[in-house]
């Protein structure tokens, strides 16, 4: 039970990730390159999104 919850929150913090990426001011390829990094490795491209993403 414990690990649905947190799966459902991880799922969570991704989406948010992807739409705030979206929404920042960086060019449509570097949008498109950092949600798939988001997508394909959620907890190294996240991370790597906050310390180094687009502001």
């Amino acid at each position: 039970m414990e690990y649905g919850i947190l799966g459902l929150l991880w799922t969570i913090v991704v989406i948010w990730a992807v739409i705030k990426i979206v929404q920042s001011g960086a060019s449509p390829v570097a949008k498109i390159i950092w949600a798939l990094v988001v997508i394909a490795f959620p907890l190294i491209g996240l991370i790597a999104w906050l310390v180094a993403g687009p502001r």
